[in-house]
């Protein structure tokens, strides 16, 4: 026990201990410190040995290694040691939270210390709480595994649980210090090197996926992408803003997609794409203008069983408008929400599209769609699989609507047009050929419905509508003093039977009479015509044996197919594709002109819904839609046409379109401006709305029954009534059914005096002015607001108001019992038609009144106006 002896002077005695009373040993020094040992119990023995402190002979290499002595040494007091610091040979002292710690010898070993050794000069030690100091090694070793030089490392000296615990967890929190004190440039090369290794990964994943993007999609006329794999299409404008985005061929069955072989590629610049046995699309590019570029899609199926079918984005904040008047009646066509259905004319009661449309569609961003007449068009507007609408087109042949198969699979061919913005778009796009070479008496029809009102006799049957009828209800007019008399529409009552196209001189025994009394009065007669033949009618046998009229499905064309129209329950239906029709038309048509003196006529189509559904003409239709412009465009000259019912391309003019009825009732009101803007956006600018008060009554409506000129009526309300006499004050046309006469009431009577005089004063003048404008860019008489400010968003959502030109704003009260309203004024200087205040544009006028007998309405002032 040399070691004790040297160190504190001290030999212990020898004793053995069991684990509960192991003791706590306290020596001093022969320099005066004391020291405190701490016996701990070895679970691999079974008594703690004094003996096994004792030294070996320092020259004998252990074979093995001993075992692990459990001791500490505290320290009472460090500070002291700062000037007796213990120069150690062979040995590695570690101190940590105040404990002294040599490495353990083995069972023959015994330390030697020199205490006569000169003292090697240290770093003094630190007076706080002291974090484990080791000598460098040159890794960390895990408890009981051996070093380098065959011992145990500083690692495997292991005190207590405390000491332990302690001990690992000053070594994790020394770690980065350590590494920087001793390694910094090699850390800092490493870290970066590490980071940099991690850009470059991620920098050559990305580019690996936009280079596999970029293979699946190209780019074709410089503004359209097309993504392949999800057959997904961009168009850019100038700007390289993003105007439209879809997808191609979604019903298609396969995503392999292969240019086309050469004995089906266009001698012309167009591109040719195919899927393999599904279907072939080309697309093509022509510049109508430099401010406006179109693409041609042109879809040709190669299978039965696919039908094209593309499909847009509508996108929140982009509205659309166009293609007719839907059953919604909305304006834009965002709001809509419907399945696939053929876009064919029908009535918006029982069908979704109206009895006017156009196959055109244009969008608050200089976007248009337009379809060729020849695809057998089906249109849907509902959410796609996400959360964003989508307008989808597709080519598919049914039993009625598309019956006749142009081609023998269905093919869909549109083309999409772009522009800087709708109004330069619409505009470049409108129809301007029809309006040339007006002669004088087309001139004169269109400044008389402009000036005088359209009178129709109201008659709910035949029976009641006579000559007498018609006679008073003449002199009713005269009677009020400040309307023009104008034109007077005579339904199809006139015939005894419908198709006679002759009058019924049983109930009109003087008619020639009355017809000279009805001229001198300055009023001119407008009789209505209809293809349909009634199987009542004396002319219903010559038109079978003559084989004049459409024939059932499948028959030698002697069967005619018979049809359903408003009171008749059979009737045939004239087959105007067969070149003797015509003739014969003509002929009763000329008959009445010149017996009777009638100076025009209307046309009353029905819908193609009128047509039957098995039918079958001399010459195949696109659709049943088609036989309106043949019968208009077989009479239009020869025979003087006021105005037609139904179309599906514009007429030409002066014929003019009737807006379908409306119900007598405050949301049949609400309809009217919708439909005007947008026949007149689909390009049918002259327009006939329909009656003041509504066209036929609805049952849940409040109604004053009176007794007029013989007929029992019964009357809409009266501020609904007066409501839409305004409205109908500032409409290219004025129609009459119910005269103001009739609800007896002075207010309404003074209302409308003050209307016709506005009518005379400001608005005639106003559509005159403009008519001419139509002519030279094709934009409408009644416009929408956007139309005047094309990039203001609250315009593209305006759906009450409506603009005359650019010059005249109005916005009506359509809500019963409204005595204000939300008004939005485009920019500019505008003039309150109502008090003459100057109002500025480009905000709305929140709560704005309007009392029963009033209209809002604005002009604009010239751009120089101060306020």
């Amino acid at each position: 026990m040399d070691f004790f002896k040297k160190l504190m002077g001290i030999k212990p005695k020898r004793k053995v201990y069991q684990p509960h009373e192991l003791p706590t040993i306290i020596v001093e020094t022969p320099q005066g410190l004391q020291v405190s040992i701490d016996t701990m119990y070895d679970e691999s023995r079974d008594l703690f040995d004094e003996t096994d402190c004792k030294p070996t002979n320092q020259e004998e290499t252990p074979t093995k290694p001993s075992r692990i002595r459990r001791n500490s040494i505290s320290l009472p007091n460090l500070d002291d040691l700062e000037e007796q610091v213990f120069g150690i040979q062979d040995e590695e002292i570690s101190i940590s939270n105040n404990r002294f710690s040599s490495t353990e010898p083995s069972d023959d070993e015994e330390f030697q210390f020199d205490f006569e050794k000169p003292l090697e000069k240290r770093v003094p030690l630190r007076n706080v709480r002291r974090k484990s100091v080791t000598s460098a090694v040159p890794k960390m070793l895990k408890p009981g595994e051996l070093d380098s030089s065959g011992g145990y490392s500083p690692g495997t000296s292991i005190t207590s649980v405390n000491s332990l615990a302690s001990l690992l967890k000053e070594k994790i929190q020394n770690l980065p210090s350590q590494i920087r004190k001793k390694k910094p440039k090699e850390y800092k090369i490493r870290a970066f090197v590490g980071f940099l290794f991690i850009a470059i990964v991620f920098l050559v994943g990305f580019a690996y996926v936009l280079y596999q993007q970029k293979l699946l999609q190209k780019a074709y006329f410089d503004k359209i992408k097309f993504n392949k794999a999800k057959r997904e299409i961009k168009f850019f404008n100038n700007d390289g803003v993003n105007i439209i985005k879809g997808n191609l061929g979604t019903t298609l069955p396969n995503n392999k997609i292969f240019p086309c072989l050469p004995q089906n590629t266009r001698n012309d610049d167009s591109i040719c794409l195919e899927w393999m046995d599904g279907a072939r699309l080309y697309i093509d590019l022509f510049q109508m203008n430099p401010e406006t570029r179109c693409y041609n899609f042109q879809w040709i199926s190669l299978n039965e069983k696919v039908e094209p079918t593309d499909c847009f984005d509508l996108v929140p904040g982009e509205y659309w408008y166009g293609g007719g008047q839907n059953q919604d009646v909305s304006w834009p066509l965002n709001k809509l929400n419907h399945d696939f259905v053929p876009f064919i004319t029908g009535s918006i009661e029982k069908h979704q599209w109206g009895n006017v449309l156009k196959r055109y569609f244009i969008n608050s961003r200089g976007v248009a769609i337009f379809i060729s007449d020849s695809a057998p068009l089906y249109i849907s507007i509902k959410n796609s699989t996400g959360l964003i609408k989508q307008f989808c087109l597709k080519a598919k042949y049914d039993d009625f609507a598309y019956f006749n198969k142009i081609t023998s699979y269905p093919t869909l061919n549109y083309s999409i047009c772009t522009a800087p913005n709708t109004t330069i778009l619409h505009s470049n796009l409108s129809k301007k050929d029809n309006w040339d070479g007006l002669k004088p008496f087309e001139d004169e029809i269109i400044d008389s419905l402009l000036t005088e009102p359209l009178w129709e006799v109201p008659s709910t049957s035949k029976s009641e509508f006579n000559e007498e009828t018609l006679s008073t209800y003449t002199q009713n007019i005269m009677n009020l003093g400040f309307l023009k008399q104008g034109h007077v529409l005579v339904n199809e009552f006139w015939q005894k039977e419908i198709g006679d196209f002759a009058l019924d001189v049983e109930r009109f025994a003087n008619f020639e009479n009355m017809m000279e009394a009805l001229h001198r009065r300055g009023v001119r007669l407008v009789v209505s015509i209809q293809p349909f033949i009634s199987t009542e009618s004396l002319n219903f046998a010559e038109t079978v044996r003559k084989r004049l009229l459409i024939s059932e499905r499948g028959s030698d064309g002697k069967i005619p197919a018979l049809t359903r129209y408003k009171s008749l329950e059979s009737a045939a239906v004239l087959d105007i594709t067969n070149k003797n029709t015509s003739p014969w038309l003509i002929e009763k048509l000329k008959f009445l002109m010149e017996k009777h003196k009638f100076s025009t006529f209307f046309i009353d189509f029905g819908t193609a819904y009128n047509i039957p559904h098995y039918y079958q003409t001399e010459m195949d239709l696109f659709n049943p839609d088609q036989y309106k412009t043949l019968f208009i465009n077989s009479l239009q000259d020869t025979v003087s046409i006021f105005g037609v019912n139904s179309a599906v391309q514009e007429p030409k003019v002066p014929i003019f379109v009737s807006l379908p009825p409306f119900q007598s009732s405050w949301e049949g009101l609400r309809r009217v401006i919708p439909t005007v803007l947008t026949y007149g956006l689909i390009g049918y600018h002259y327009l006939i709305p329909g009656a003041v008060g509504g066209d036929y009554e609805a049952s849940f409506t409040t109604k004053t029954k009176q007794n007029v000129t013989g007929i029992n009526i019964e009357l809409p309300d009266k501020e609904l009534y007066m409501r839409w006499l305004q409205l109908a004050t500032f409409l290219p046309v004025m129609r009459f059914t119910y005269l103001p006469s009739y609800y007896s009431d002075e207010k309404v009577l003074e209302m409308a005096k003050v209307m016709a005089s506005i009518r005379q004063v400001t608005i005639t003048p106003l559509l005159k002015k403009y008519v001419k404008e139509t002519l030279r860019h094709g934009l409408p008489l009644i416009r929408p607001l956007w139309m005047l400010q094309p990039n203001d968003p609250a315009c593209h959502a305006v759906s009450d108001e409506f603009a005359i030109g650019d010059e005249l704003i109005v916005a009506p009260v359509l809500h019963s019992g409204a005595r204000q309203r939300e008004v939005y004024l485009p920019a500019g200087v505008w003039m309150d038609g109502i008090d003459s205040s100057k109002r500025k544009g480009n905000r709305w006028i929140h709560d704005y009144k309007v009392e029963e007998d009033k209209i809002a309405y604005f002009r604009k002032m010239p751009d120089d106006t101060r306020l």
